[in-house]
């Protein structure tokens, strides 16, 4: 068990004098389909080792408090007058409850302390941790009997509505359906999912962080949103059934091609080629060839770099620099762009090889320590087995 969890549960034992009940929620990667998600597509999540850990109990009182470890920060308030906070992680954690007041499941008084070692600003969705996991913690405790699907929606809703962040689902439905060993196939338009088997132990994810913070992000990926409706739009007089790229082949844009935009043809290309990647990655897996499902990560990227316009200097300076290293099967930029991690399929043999080339390119190209992440693909919002007593 890993040590911050001890830590979480000790901090608990020392503020509120009990034993708690004990949860981990994890952070995610994606390993392909980026920028699919609203033009209801396909995505591949799996859920990873790196997680926040909540230790938590009713208290029965009219009143909560929650206790962030990794910032010594305490938050009390009164479970009936749910208001926005200036302490901005408190509100990730309102808004759960008040999705749950507005479902008329609103939950009595509590403790909870939580950790985590999910890096903040990396992409690896802590905030939708600490939505589902929350949710996932209260379900238990309070037996509010909801199901996955809901617990992922009304998190997903906290964050859109209390927190005022228009996330998509994928990052709170893999933190709660997340398995070891697998990730998911979710269809973005009917949230039907499916697993992949993700199982080849000779081989790690690793993410590398550009360190770049993304303030071109809200503003081009609103841009790119519209510039694939506009695409979607445009498409429509001659293709009506059509509903977004989604439903788009790549003869229709052949077809029109001189028709359209040149920069909205880039914008609907990429995206009609990334969905047709995430099938043909699955594929892959299945046949549990991850040379040729590297490749697509390979060019995953080269789309983003060159037809979808999000990637930035940094970040092509990571992924080219693993494309040239030996045991690198595949790599991309993970994330809505201009900033963020990449993410690389290296081969075990290879990895100490792989971390003293980044360094090298942190310090020679980025001028920057450098900050590297090995992940494993592993399960969803769970109970911890190490509790005494379950409330």
């Amino acid at each position: 068990m890993d040590e911050l969890f001890y830590r979480v549960e000790q901090k608990f034992k020392d503020l509120f004098k009990e034993d708690p009940f004990t949860v981990r929620s994890p952070g995610r990667v994606n390993l392909i389909g980026e920028h699919t998600d609203y033009n209801e597509g396909f995505v591949l999540p799996g859920a990873i080792d790196k997680a926040v850990y909540f230790a938590i109990a009713p208290n029965y009182k009219d009143e909560s408090t929650f206790f962030a470890l990794d910032l010594s920060d305490v938050f009390t308030f009164r479970n009936t007058e749910l208001f926005h906070s200036d302490k901005q992680w408190s509100n990730y954690l309102l808004g759960v409850l008040d999705q749950l007041e507005k479902i008329g499941k609103p939950v009595p008084g509590f403790n909870c302390v939580f950790g985590g070692n999910i890096p903040i600003g990396a992409g690896l969705s802590s905030s939708a941790a600490l939505e589902a996991g929350l949710i996932f913690s209260l379900n238990e405790i309070f037996h509010l009997g909801l199901d996955g699907m809901t617990m992922v929606k009304l998190s997903q809703r906290a964050e859109n509505e209390f927190v005022g962040v228009q996330c998509g689902i994928m990052d709170q439905l893999i933190n709660i359906f997340g398995q070891e060993k697998k990730v998911l196939k979710l269809d973005c338009r009917t949230l039907e999912f499916e697993y992949v088997p993700f199982e080849d132990e000779s081989l790690k994810v690793i993410l590398c962080d550009s360190q770049v913070q993304r303030e071109l992000g809200a503003s081009e990926y609103n841009l790119r949103r519209s510039q694939c409706e506009e695409g979607v739009a445009f498409l429509q007089k001659y293709y009506p059934d059509i509903k977004s790229l989604r439903d788009v082949q790549p003869g229709m844009l052949e077809s029109h091609a001189r028709e359209m935009d040149p920069v909205t043809l880039k914008r609907c290309s990429y995206v009609v080629q990334e969905n047709q990647r995430v099938l043909d990655a699955c594929q892959f897996l299945e046949e549990d060839n991850f040379a040729e499902f590297g490749r697509k990560m390979f060019q995953s990227h080269e789309g983003l770099r060159n037809l979808y316009e999000v990637s930035c200097p940094e970040l092509d300076m990571l992924v080219d620099g693993a494309a040239a290293m030996k045991g690198v099967l595949g790599a991309r930029m993970m994330g809505a762009g201009f900033g963020g991690c990449t993410i690389n399929l290296v081969k075990n043999t290879q990895l100490e090889y792989f971390e003293e080339q980044m360094e090298r390119i942190y310090r020679d190209k980025l001028k920057k320590q450098p900050r590297m992440y090995v992940s494993v693909i592993s399960s969803g919002s769970e109970i911890i087995k190490e509790k005494v007593e379950k409330f």
